[in-house]
């Protein structure tokens, strides 16, 4: 089954793709490059604390791979006009969010991959947009040099195909356009607008191996800067491994558009609840067509939970109680939904300066990271699953593994194309 064939159509396709060409384009070819030695290899820090129980890890030994089948999409490249993979060539994914600019490259290692290189940085392109209307011009400068400094990395590394995507502050804004254009211009990254069912699609496809395992039906969310979406899934047929999508929604809230909208006003701790809890009320409300579509569905004693933002890793660090964020801890980790609640409850009635002081906020996270509490609680009250599972991964390794799913059903048609014309005797 193709996993877009379970996700509705879309209904608004002119918001949710770049207006300059299809959506679902992958290949910006400028960034091809003959082979390069490259010997460098992303490492990470050791595991700073375990965990077990309650707070035990997915199993997660060696990484399965999406089912092709599955994740492969027509849209995703001229499949005919690919030439065959080398080990050497690497494949990039880049996000470009609301709040954040992510780029993923990676190398394909048997039918997984192997990250190379990889950048992340807060810019917030969404800063005032849900009161503007607009993508402010300190907040595209910012977005522009952390693209410069990702077109950099893409020409210096052996690149073979890239998808560069951007979702919602760019689907929003009156200028997210222009500014596509204007990256387009200067930086060479051709960025292509999705649709929120193409960011729900990509997001379940690069974090679902890390669902807990059980035959109960299971929710993914990704909380974002400028939209949340939650989608219901359940264990794919015999053979694939790719959950099935029923059901799916995307909402207009993340943790910028939600700040912005109700304001930074915390002079005092009521001050601070009552924010909170318009915060909470305004997201459920939004929520409530999905929640009462999954009602019978979360009455199953086996339901589960996974998480993909910096929301989850955030407050999963705190759990840990990590002195510095430690991703091979977080990602993968299964936390308990009422410690979550706790974690959120406190951060909540913080000041912004005593939120910026912990570990693994700052001062870039200490006025969102209260939006992104409120936005979980009113997930776990519609899907109130006992344990929460959390996922440092998502948009960037569901475009991965599409475009080598892609290139791997190319590569199988060539050699059954070739192998047919070789069997062909002359008349």
């Amino acid at each position: 089954m193709i996993m877009a064939e379970t996700l509705p159509p879309d209904r608004n396709k002119s918001a949710g793709k770049n207006r300059g060409g299809k959506s679902g384009k992958v290949a910006d070819f400028r960034y091809q490059r003959p082979p390069q030695p490259d010997a460098r290899a992303c490492g990470g820090n050791g595991r700073s604390k375990g965990a077990n129980g309650d707070g035990r890890r997915a199993g997660r030994g060696k990484t399965t791979p999406a089912n092709p089948a599955s994740s492969a999409r027509p849209d995703l490249a001229d499949i005919g006009a690919m030439k065959p993979s080398s080990h050497g060539e690497a494949y990039a994914a880049l996000d470009l969010g609301t709040n954040n600019c992510r780029l993923l490259i990676a190398r394909p290692s048997g039918r997984d991959f192997t990250v190379i290189d990889a950048f992340s940085r807060v810019v917030k392109l969404g800063e005032g947009l849900a009161t503007s209307g607009r993508l402010s011009d300190a907040a595209m400068e910012r977005t522009l040099t952390a693209l410069t400094i990702c077109a950099d990395k893409l020409q210096r590394r052996n690149v073979r195909l890239a998808r560069s995507v951007a979702t919602e502050a760019c689907r929003r804004a009156e200028n997210g356009f222009a500014f596509i254009e204007r990256v387009r211009r200067e930086t060479g990254i051709a960025l292509d607008i999705i649709s929120a069912e193409e960011e729900a699609r990509l997001a379940v496809l690069g974090c679902h191996i890390l669902l807990e395992s059980g035959d109960g039906p299971a929710v993914i969310f990704d909380i974002g800067g400028g939209s949340t979406e939650l989608v219901l899934v359940e264990a794919g047929g015999e053979g694939s491994r790719v959950p099935r999508i029923l059901d799916w929604q995307s909402v207009p809230w993340g943790v910028v558009s939600l700040t912005d909208t109700v304001g930074r006003l915390e002079d005092s701790e009521a001050a601070r609840i009552a924010r909170f809890a318009r915060m909470k009320a305004m997201v459920a409300e939004s929520f409530s067509p999905f929640a009462a579509r999954v009602t019978a569905a979360a009455r199953h004693p086996d339901i589960r939970l996974l998480g993909t933002s910096g929301t989850v890793t955030t407050l999963a660090s705190l759990y840990l109680e990590l002195p510095s964020y430690d991703r091979k801890a977080v990602d993968g980790l299964i936390v308990p939904a009422t410690e979550m609640r706790e974690i959120s409850a406190r951060l909540s009635v913080m000041t912004p300066y005593e939120r910026s002081t912990l570990p693994c906020i700052g001062q870039d996270r200490a006025d969102l990271v209260v939006a992104g509490c409120a936005i979980l609680e009113a997930i776990l009250d519609l899907w109130p699953a006992r344990r929460l599972g959390v996922a440092d991964r998502g948009i960037r390794e569901g475009i991965l593994r599409s475009i080598m799913a892609a290139e791997r059903q190319s590569e199988r048609s060539l050699k059954a194309l070739h192998k047919q014309r070789s069997g062909r005797r002359p008349s």
